[in-house]
């Protein structure tokens, strides 16, 4: 088999480098040419800094190089992008391929989730058999060997097995799921509530707000997930639960890391200028917001995030505003 993996950030690259460890054939893709250069001059990818790169491991900018013949193709650009790219590459695709989604965010212009993004940009018999791969999972630790475990969802029953035989190694354990819908929410909002995460860091609160943040975030994502058709039970998961504390937490999460910056008083334009790879928070957090006022659901700390990036608030007052809500029970439907 052959293996395209589209999108040579830090996390196609770790998905990549799983692949031609399991000794399929994998061709790594990067929308910029100079990428596929630096790995074969230096033996590294920028976005993964410390990882060699296996020589083995095909590198290239060419689309049509990267998908045609491969029975598997992992789209994992990001989110924003995810329906331009694979819309050049439809027409290139093999009709049987195994299609794996990676990237976790919600299309601005549309609010659409990717599964969605890409049932517009490829023919439904793909579709047939795609799945999403979502869960805690810091690129750097799974390119390490460090052992993790993620989720793969598809309504598809023998799509989500193949795809759980081809990614799952000694150290990197996959588990099933038929619920796409909660899968793809979990990893999108959960960069939202990071954000937050980050912010009460920045601002030097300690673990009972953390946990505070953590678990009313939780709420918030399994109520928008239950209006928009997901199982509660998901969230309780690898793309719930796990992914949210992991991104929440860890000291190598993007989204943590520029909330942390806002919560010390840094302008959110000062951050972005110096990150090289993309925060999926950033973007998602409007489309989150408008979601939620589409399907009539309450989020208020996405609320606050969404406020603090257009610059209607502080960090102070996001966090006030939260805790002085009016009393309620505590409920998560």
């Amino acid at each position: 088999m052959k293996a395209a993996v589209v999108g040579a950030g830090s996390w196609g690259t770790a998905l990549a480098l799983l692949l031609h460890g399991r000794g399929i054939r994998t061709v790594l893709w990067s929308h910029d040419p100079e990428v596929p250069d630096d790995i074969r001059t230096t033996g590294g990818n920028p976005f993964l800094p410390g990882v060699p790169i296996p020589r083995g491991l095909e590198v290239t900018a060419s689309l049509a190089d990267a998908v045609e013949g491969a029975g598997l193709v992992v789209s994992v650009s990001p989110s924003q992008f995810v329906g331009k790219v694979m819309a050049e590459a439809s027409p290139l695709l093999h009709a049987e391929a195994l299609l794996v989604s990676a990237s976790k965010g919600i299309e601005l212009t549309t609010l659409r989730r990717m599964d969605q993004v890409l049932a517009s940009v490829l023919p439904a018999g793909l579709m047939d058999r795609f799945c999403v791969l979502s869960g805690p999972s810091f690129a750097a630790e799974v390119a390490r060997g460090v052992p993790t475990a993620v989720v793969v969802a598809s309504t598809s029953r023998e799509a989500r097995l193949e795809a759980q035989h081809l990614f799952s190694t000694e150290r990197f354990r996959v588990y099933t799921s038929p619920d796409v819908i909660g899968v793809e929410l979990g990893g999108a909002v959960k960069n939202v509530i990071a954000l937050a995460a980050g912010v009460v860091a920045g601002l030097g609160f300690g673990h009972n707000t953390q946990a505070a943040l953590m678990t009313r975030g939780l709420a918030e994502i399994t109520r928008l997930g239950r209006a928009m058709g997901a199982e509660a039970e998901t969230f309780s998961g690898l793309a719930g639960m796990g992914d949210l504390v992991l991104t929440c937490t860890g000291d190598l999460s993007r989204n943590r890391t520029v909330g942390v910056r806002l919560g010390q008083g840094e302008p959110l334009k000062v951050i972005l200028q110096d990150m090289r790879a993309v925060a999926e928070g950033v973007r998602t957090t409007p489309g989150v917001r408008a979601l939620a006022l589409r399907h009539g659901v309450e989020m208020p700390i996405v609320h606050q995030v969404n406020e603090l990036l257009e610059g209607r608030t502080t960090p102070e007052a996001a966090v006030r505003s939260l805790m002085i809500r009016d009393p309620k029970p505590e409920r998560w439907a």
